[in-house]
């Protein structure tokens, strides 16, 4: 009966930009689109923008769908999954054409993907997924696996392969959690003299980072590396060694921060996995607005390499944008 009802809202708006619908499945045929919710509006929902790498899916996302000729809404749940369905119910009264999301949690999000996929409006998941298929239209992440993986190599290259360290978990409850810290783990555990020593959260937050950092320093003097599950809280992990006097400690993060970059150009960490946030996030309205034209993308689930950055290419990344021939090579030549 729902596809009956969907399938003459599809007639009835035949021509209009906004004709569409979502597939139940990866596997399903583009057949029953969403329609949108008959506005010009997209709604973008992230975390909090005091973290640069969410403010970057904020200001990249509204420059490309403003573009694209939409009005663009954004808006910070703070990871806190209530005040994100506060948001999606804002965007479906406000007939939203469509939702760009960076979600606050694989199951917590699943409740308002749901009602935005109910009330018509197809939502474009980034960097996280959620815990459900056939909700989102598209799920568009960097490979953490691969990501993590890669620059894990690096840092056990750094450690010179034995020492005893310490890891800052990410939020919890966020899948990115422990899909990087399991990928970590798959490399560093191949070597036994390299011990772990102490593991503790400082969910995304580098204030909460340093913290945790300085007490892990008094506990654990003997370490000579931290792992962490971001840059944010591998700055902080950063700025806590420095300023205790132990700018020896090897500390890798994941995103590709400005700030992180800054401090591997200086020494002062060993490097990053760049998740090409930027780049994500255009694939996401541009997939949005393709959708809404009619055209849905062929996969739900999407992911985009993560590039391992160090001292030797650094001077390549800039905004969580990394180009090849960067700024170090151009004034070479």
């Amino acid at each position: 009966m729902r596809k009956l009802v969907l399938g003459i809202m599809a007639t009835a708006l035949a021509g209009c930009m906004f004709t569409g619908a979502a597939m139940a499945d990866e596997t399903e045929s583009a057949g029953d689109l969403l329609p949108g919710g008959g506005s010009n509006i997209i709604y973008i929902i992230t975390p909090s923008t005091s973290n640069p790498f969410f403010n970057t899916e904020q200001v990249i996302g509204s420059a490309k769908a403003e573009e694209l000729g939409y009005e663009v809404k954004c808006f910070s749940h703070d990871d806190d999954a209530a005040k994100q369905l506060e948001y999606f119910e804002a965007a479906i009264t406000d007939k939203a054409a469509a939702i760009i999301c960076d979600n606050a949690g694989a199951d917590a999000s699943v409740e308002a993907v749901q009602k935005a996929y109910d009330a018509g409006i197809p939502t474009f998941l980034i960097d996280r997924e959620i815990n459900e298929s056939g909700i989102a239209v598209s799920q568009i992440v960097a490979d953490n696996a691969q990501g993590a993986a890669a620059i894990a190599e690096k840092w056990v290259e750094a450690m010179d392969y034995e020492g005893k360290y310490a890891e800052l978990l990410g939020l919890e409850s966020d899948t990115n959690c422990w899909v990087r810290s399991e990928n970590y783990h798959a490399v560093i555990d191949e070597y036994d003299t390299l011990e772990m020593v102490a593991q503790q959260s400082a969910n995304w937050d580098q204030t909460e980072a340093y913290e945790k950092t300085e007490a892990i320093l008094q506990a654990n003097p003997e370490i000579t590396g931290i792992i962490c599950g971001n840059d944010t809280m591998a700055c902080g992990a950063t700025q806590a060694c420095i300023d205790a006097g132990r700018d020896d400690i090897k500390i890798i993060g994941l995103d590709g921060s400005d700030e992180a970059a800054a401090y591997i150009k200086d020494g002062k960490m060993v490097g990053t996995a760049l998740q090409q946030i930027a780049a994500i996030t255009e694939m996401a309205v541009e997939q949005a607005d393709d959708y809404l034209n009619g055209t849905a993308p062929e996969e739900e689930k999407q992911l985009v390499d993560c590039i391992a950055i160090t001292a030797d290419n650094v001077d390549n990344l800039s905004a969580f944008v990394y180009t090849e021939g960067g700024a170090a090579e151009t004034e070479a030549e």
